[in-house]
């Protein structure tokens, strides 16, 4: 079930890049996987393809293509799936994401369509000499990945990000833990063609804040006095997109253009999170609306293609703000708060 509301989201300034708009509205439509009260929207493609999944319980992956045709997409024999990410070159939609097997052991996987009989389309993602491991993001070309793994057999703790390479004729992995400062866990969650990666770190076990790693630098992102800050999604154009916990508890979705921060909550959410973004800048994540989780799919109504400011209007309110970022998904494992 797919319904629609227009929102508009208003910020500062904006960059001179011509794709990032100061004032953006969003035609906001909130999905439901068919006869399910929970549904996770968390990746979107430059094709109109989304994946995410469905079942608070036991999670089974799909990709959607709108305006309401879903394709179980699940690793074969597992007990649950997650598909998370897919990639936006044209015509490939290789997808990316985690599943749970038999034993209780996460694995991530990379799905490659087309591919011959018996040579896929499923492949495991998993870091050597690791108990725990999750794939969060795909870039539009050469099957750049973003992920984690964990010695903790669980992967509650000793989350290390790591970016790569995955495929048919094997993985690679680099570690960028070792760039981040101090902390307890980390989480690569997205990366654009550009090898440009997001994600976040936490410094304790109850505080997060995000990242941009850029060729190695690392760029904090943490706005608006955010307690709880992660970086979920960049497409490649540099925009980045995830959520944030205010002074009062509240989770919200932000979008992250050029430095330029912007707060989106749809309409009656008591929670948000902003997991994927294409290169047309619509916005795909989850919303908890009377006590339901849902999928949404956020459009720019114009796309975004000005500075001008187009102020703040709609069904939604949408606050938006300047904040600077000061140097950088949380995806967590099927038992925690984000993907549970």
């Amino acid at each position: 079930m797919i319904k629609t509301t227009l929102a508009w989201i208003a910020a500062l300034s904006c960059t001179a890049l011509p794709s990032f708009a100061a004032g953006i509205g969003y035609n906001v439509q909130t999905v439901s996987f068919p006869g399910d009260n929970f549904t996770q929207l968390l990746g979107i493609n430059d094709s109109d393809s989304i994946v995410g999944y469905h079942g608070a319980t036991v999670n089974k992956g799909f990709k959607l293509t709108l305006p309401s045709t879903f394709t179980e997409t699940n690793f074969p024999g597992s007990a649950q799936t997650q598909v998370i990410g897919v990639s936006s070159a044209a015509g490939n939609n290789n997808k990316v994401g985690f599943y749970v097997d038999s034993g209780g052991a996460t694995h991530g996987f990379i799905d490659i369509p087309g591919l011959p009989p018996g040579t896929g389309p499923f492949f495991n993602v998993d870091q050597p000499g690791t108990a725990f491991n999750q794939v969060l993001g795909i870039s539009s070309v050469g099957n750049r990945i973003a992920g984690y793994s964990s010695t903790d057999p669980t992967g509650m703790t000793l989350q290390r990000a790591y970016i790569g390479t995955a495929g048919l004729f094997g993985n690679m992995f680099t570690d960028i833990n070792g760039l981040l400062p101090s902390n307890q866990n980390s989480q690569a969650t997205g990366i654009n063609k550009a090898g440009n990666a997001v994600g976040f770190y936490m410094p304790t076990g109850d505080t997060a804040i995000g990242f941009l790693d850029t060729a190695g630098t690392i760029n904090s992102i943490d706005p608006f006095g955010s307690t709880f800050t992660q970086a979920l999604g960049i497409n490649d154009s540099g925009e980045i997109v995830g959520s944030y916990v205010d002074a009062n508890g509240v989770q919200h979705g932000y979008t992250d253009r050029g430095g330029v921060f912007s707060s989106f909550d749809p309409a009656g959410s008591a929670s948000t999170t902003i997991n994927g973004v294409n290169s047309r800048g619509q916005l795909v994540g989850f919303a908890t609306i009377n006590d339901t989780v849902v999928g949404f799919v956020a459009t720019p109504v114009p796309e975004p293609a000005s500075c001008a400011l187009l102020g703040i209007a709609g069904i939604v309110m949408i606050l938006g703000g300047l904040s600077r970022r000061d140097g950088g998904k949380e995806n967590q494992p099927i038992s925690e708060e984000l993907y549970s």
